[in-house]
């Protein structure tokens, strides 16, 4: 079963619009009451102590073209996948959605793992490819470098496969074992860090349908993106819930870092006035194309330099609307002068985010469940680094209390 839930208070009195927050504290305490918990078994990453771009648990090459939220990412659910890989008996790990194989390259060059990449971006699977070559390269420097060290056996970078995966249909090409692997019919762990949207949901089908796959690890996000209905709800228990429905709206609002904007809040800089300025955007975009309804705004750089006329001459821009056309400044600046209400607005909704994005997770554990399988969220990642943090992990044979030893660190 599901952690019981605990939570921490995120709001602060730095920004003003913080005091309207705190003053529903009911609605805040029952909130948090009800999300799962987001707090790790382990100490804040003191991985970054020394250099806060560095993680010291990682060597030299496999820190290389990794940014330090993701060097964290990789080697604390790489390690999870290990262990949950030696539980299990499986003989294969697939990564689906591996992007750049930086997590694939990790678990295999790494860890040791026969590891299968599967990415539907061809320009990401070539990059992958390339970063493959560079790291075994940089791998047998250090080999000769240091000749006493003794090596876990030879090396195997991980098979990258550009595939596109259904989330209804089952995919052929995850299921097939890897050459290398010696075994005449594999045992797959499917795993998935940060797999977008309906991703997340189509390694649950395979898991739940494939006999293949004994095992799951799979890490959500992009909440917005799933197709509705079809893959929320999932399991039979959310979908009789009286209003379970949850608009784009809410399932955008839990994809939200939480701890971040509650430190931005306390700092009160003046980069909170973005969310007045986006708002104000949005007036103008649905005063002159109605039937464009919160479209992607590409980030604006420097936005606490600019004057919110030239803010939104820069968005209407950027959704492919006329950047000239006729303004009214009196407007603007009425909206402007609403920035606190704005900012206390946005903070009540963000309360809700891990509510929310319980009772998504919540639904797929369910799903697992319903099914006679075993199943479990674990908080892995730290959620100052990496907001989506909860692992969905699930096996087909009991594993006891070994499932808390899953999220522990490595000595």
């Amino acid at each position: 079963m599901a952690r019981s839930a605990r939570w921490t208070n995120p709001t602060t009195a730095g920004h003003p619009a913080a005091g309207d927050a705190q003053g529903r504290g009911g609605d805040q305490s029952t909130a948090c009451a009800l999300a799962f918990t987001r707090t790790p078994g382990f100490q804040t990453p003191s991985e970054f102590l020394e250099n806060p771009s560095q993680s010291s648990r990682l060597t030299a090459p496999f820190r290389k073209h990794v940014k330090p939220k993701k060097q964290h990412e990789i080697r604390r659910l790489g390690e999870l996948v290990k262990k949950l890989s030696d539980l299990t008996g499986c003989t294969q790990v697939v990564d689906v959605g591996s992007g750049q194989g930086h997590l694939s390259r990790f678990m295999s060059l790494g860890l040791g793992l026969m590891v299968k990449s599967l990415e539907g971006n061809q320009r990401l699977v070539s990059r992958a490819r390339r970063l493959d070559q560079e790291l075994l390269q940089a791998l047998n420097k250090m080999d000769k470098r240091h000749p006493k060290v003794v090596q876990r056996g030879p090396r195997h970078s991980p098979h990258h496969v550009v595939q596109w995966v259904s989330p209804t249909a089952l995919c052929e090409e995850l299921l097939l074992p890897l050459e290398t692997s010696g075994q005449g019919s594999a045992r797959l762990l499917l795993t998935g860090l940060h797999a977008c949207g309906d991703l997340s949901v189509a390694l649950l089908r395979h898991f739940c349908r494939c006999s293949e796959v004994v095992a799951l690890a799979s890490v959500g996000c992009c909440y917005m993106k799933l197709s509705d209905p079809g893959s929320y709800p999932l399991s039979q228990w959310v979908a009789g819930l009286p209003g379970h429905e949850l608009p784009y709206r809410l399932r955008e609002g839990a994809c939200h870092a939480l701890e971040d904007y509650a430190e931005r809040l306390q700092k009160a800089g003046p980069d909170l006035q973005t969310h007045c300025f986006r708002a104000a955007l949005e007036t103008v975009i649905r005063h002159v194309c109605p039937e464009l309804r919160r479209p992607g705004v590409q980030g604006i750089p420097r936005v606490h330099e600019l004057k919110i006329e030239e803010y939104v001459q820069q968005g209407l821009q950027r959704v492919g609307l006329d950047p000239q056309l006729p303004l009214d400044l009196a407007a603007l600046r009425a909206q402007q002068a609403q920035e606190n209400r704005v900012v206390a607005f946005f903070s009540l909704a963000l309360l809700l985010a891990p509510l929310v994005e319980t009772l998504i997770l919540l639904d797929r554990l369910l799903y697992l469940q319903e099914q006679g399988f075993y199943a479990e969220l674990l908080p892995i990642f730290s959620p100052e680094l990496s907001p989506r943090n909860l692992v969905l992990v699930a096996t087909k044979t009991p594993l006891g209390q070994a499932f808390s030893v899953l999220e522990t660190e490595d000595s």
